[in-house]
């Protein structure tokens, strides 16, 4: 089992940048896949990123492609996501999420959340 606490949101101009973290606890977090998804208002739970706990397996949805980066540091056992360039429609509640082993880009697939952290782009 694995728990998941999300931090680094906020308020941020258009074009600006922003890192989240995510901070996973659990004998065996470092080998869970790591994801991160994110859900605007009226809107469904979407895929943004992922990475193996390897590290040599990485997703981007296509709408963060170039701006976005996922990292990871097993010895901490946090996952980041570093967000440049941002645009209004980045503007949702970012989710960490995990799963055991191989990588995904749905959130059924996933089996643990965080609490999700507020991302607000404005102009």
């Amino acid at each position: 089992q694995v728990q998941l606490v999300e931090s680094g949101g906020g308020l941020v101009q258009a074009g600006g940048s922003l890192r989240l973290s995510c901070a996973a606890s659990g004998r065996t977090s470092s080998m869970y896949v790591m994801g991160w998804f994110r859900q605007g208002l009226g809107k469904e739970r979407e895929f943004v990123s992922a990475l193996s706990w390897s590290g040599d397996v990485t997703r981007y949805a296509d709408s963060v492609k170039g701006r976005f980066t996922i990292s990871r540091d097993n010895a901490k056992n946090t996952v980041n996501l570093q967000m440049n360039s941002l645009k209004l429609e980045d503007t949702a509640v970012y989710y960490c999420a995990a799963r055991f082993l191989g990588v995904t880009t749905t959130p059924g697939s996933y089996n643990f959340w965080g609490q999700g952290t507020q991302v607000t782009v404005s102009s």
